[in-house]
């Protein structure tokens, strides 16, 4: 009889201590806006507890506490947020920022999204992490669709010859293996930077010998005091690009081109910067 209360008792304890650990609650700090903007459009925003500074949409990330950057993370901070998961684009801290995460014991998922497929697949893992994984899916299969949308329309009209610039001094543009090469590319665009890398920096030689159609301004964003327009329309050799004599400079904001849930969008705007205002899907 007290052999058969004990053995009641052992199996009452294993079963309050398994309980407990599926009843611990997840907290999470996102490392960058892209994985944030995941949390949120997966249903999963009341998940955070951290984010970069960077993280600043939806306007529900403000109330956030801020732990670093992209590229310095306050592990101190994050630590101190007592997370049972930090996540985040793969970037400049790596393995070593997730080494010093997993030595205080917590889990860390910083994916590769240099490409659409990797942005699905980012938020599809990120979901099943967290325990969304449904929601994750339509997110992933919405994409999917406007992706495959987009590109069918794209195929029937002409290509034009696209240069994405992502900085001026140096010139730095978007090269092949790059997540925005490929969205040129679905988009109808052909990239005039075949080689080089990801993003090379070219000379001006360079781009006055490339002469392209378009130029995708990646440069600009709401902080910066001049367009890539007005840095270059009287700048020698940029002068005497057809792009910037024909006015074809168009803006391309950062935010849409996050590599998270608002990517169709992002796809959305580089292919009417290419072929007009009147391109839709």
């Amino acid at each position: 009889m007290k052999r058969r209360a004990f053995v009641l008792a052992t199996l009452a304890l294993a079963a309050c201590s398994r309980g407990s650990g599926k009843e611990k609650k997840l907290r999470v700090v996102s490392l960058s806006p892209s994985t944030t903007e995941v949390m949120f459009a997966i249903g999963a925003g009341g998940l955070l507890v951290g984010r970069s500074r960077y993280c600043d949409f939806p306007k529900e990330a403000a109330a956030l506490p801020v732990v670093g950057g992209y590229a310095d993370p306050n592990v101190e901070a994050i630590v101190a947020l007592a997370p049972t998961l930090v996540v985040g684009a793969r970037g400049p801290a790596g393995p070593v920022l997730e080494e010093g995460l997993r030595a205080h014991g917590i889990d860390t998922f910083f994916p590769e999204t240099e490409s659409l497929d990797g942005i699905t697949r980012m938020i599809v893992e990120l979901g099943r992490r967290v325990g969304h994984e449904a929601e994750a899916k339509r997110v992933a299969e919405d994409i999917e669709d406007k992706r495959k949308a987009l590109a069918e329309k794209a195929t029937k009209l002409p290509r034009r010859r696209v240069l994405f610039v992502f900085d001026a001094a140096p010139i730095v543009v978007a090269g092949p293996g790059s997540f925005p090469d490929e969205l040129v590319r679905l988009a109808g665009g052909e990239n005039v930077i075949t080689r080089g890398g990801a993003y090379p920096t070219i000379g001006l030689e360079h781009l006055l010998a490339l002469d392209p159609d378009v130029l995708l301004d990646g440069a600009s964003d709401m902080r910066a005091t001049k367009s890539l327009r007005e840095r270059v329309e009287g700048a020698p050799g940029w002068r005497e690009l057809r792009a910037v004599q024909k006015g074809q400079i168009h803006f391309v904001g950062s935010d849409v081109l996050r590599p998270g849930p608002r990517i169709a969008d992002g796809l959305l705007t580089v292919a009417r910067a290419i072929h007009g205002d009147t391109f839709k899907p």
